[in-house]
């Protein structure tokens, strides 16, 4: 049974190691998941998070030729996924719990499971704003902070409904999203800052950020943090471009921002496996740097680049 906090395991002299994944699709093995976490492990992780999808609603063809909406979970199983990977590794799982397609009765269902597994590690977001998802029955948390509030109320023994149990032996800590480059709904910077402040406030033991790949905005964010009273560790979150069609896309869906030394590399590239060699390299300097000042942990974001993200931590661990 592991209890021990995200913050408790990245404390040391060496930068931790920790990287994310997730569930596989609907009907494939959990051995993709395992090979990944085979892969990666040998640079001693001190935590793997796991995504959680919402809903949504794509259109299928079925069998008398129709052409009908449907509403489907494409990637279900975090929670049972959480489970397995913590029971079959050691290694402490921490599970994504979103606003967003969940109700507050789901979300207290899936927290009581969590607890009755060993699981006491949440990373709360709010989720992906955009996928039209079906009309769900129920309460909903809007923001993240709102899934912070019934979290909070979850620890001292208050259910969704209001209602009152007797509080689970241990409580969960966790951590939330901050984003160096703003967040995509936030007027300004400024904005931003003051809501991770409030996470912080309410409970939040350290923030992980959106990616980046340009180090000097997240010192830069930093600093801002800590002038405003932010102490809790805020995490770096790295991914590795490994296609040519991420110097558009990442900017894009992310509001990531490509520098220009990098984006022209990639613009010189033929094939995506010359965009996953600069991407690697770009990788190996960019977490260098941040080793080199101090970060307190790297957290790779390894979707389609589990074997970049090993050559890049093979070069840093």
């Amino acid at each position: 049974m592991i209890k021990t906090t995200v913050t408790e395991l990245i404390k040391g002299d060496k930068t931790a190691f920790s990287f994310e994944i997730l569930p596989p699709l609907k009907g494939n093995s959990i051995e993709k998941v395992y090979k990944i976490i085979d892969k990666l492990r040998e640079f001693d992780p001190k935590y793997i998070n796991i995504t959680t999808h919402q809903s949504e609603n794509i259109y299928k063809e079925f069998p008398d030729g129709a052409i009908r909406k449907v509403n489907v979970r494409k990637r279900p199983g975090s929670v049972a996924i959480a489970a397995a990977i913590q029971n079959k590794y050691g290694i402490t799982a921490i599970p994504h719990m979103i606003c967003k397609g969940f109700s507050r009765e789901e979300t207290e269902y899936a927290m009581i499971d969590l607890n009755f597994l060993g699981i006491y590690n949440l990373l709360l977001l709010r989720g992906d704003a955009h996928k039209e998802g079906p009309k769900f029955e129920g309460t909903f948390n809007s923001y993240a902070t709102d899934l912070q509030k019934q979290v909070a109320d979850f620890n001292q023994g208050i259910s969704a409904d209001g209602s009152t149990f007797e509080k689970f032996e241990t409580p969960f800590s966790y951590g939330m999203a901050c984003y160096p480059e703003k967040h995509e709904e936030a007027p300004n910077l400024e904005s931003d800052i003051f809501y991770a402040k409030m996470k912080q406030d309410q409970g939040a033991e350290y923030l992980v950020t959106q990616m980046f790949f340009d180090n000097e905005k997240y010192f830069s964010f930093v600093e801002k943090c800590r002038q405003t009273g932010i102490t809790i560790p805020i995490i770096p979150g790295v991914k590795p471009i490994v296609t040519r069609d991420q110097l558009t896309v990442l900017p894009r869906i992310f509001r990531s921002e490509i520098p220009v030394e990098l984006a022209t590399d990639l613009l010189k590239c033929k094939t995506d496996d010359e965009a996953k060699a600069v991407g690697v390299e770009w990788g190996i300097q960019q977490c260098r740097d941040l080793v080199k000042r101090g970060v307190p942990s790297l957290h790779f974001y390894s979707l389609m680049a589990s074997e970049s993200v090993k050559r890049i931590a093979k070069e840093i661990y």
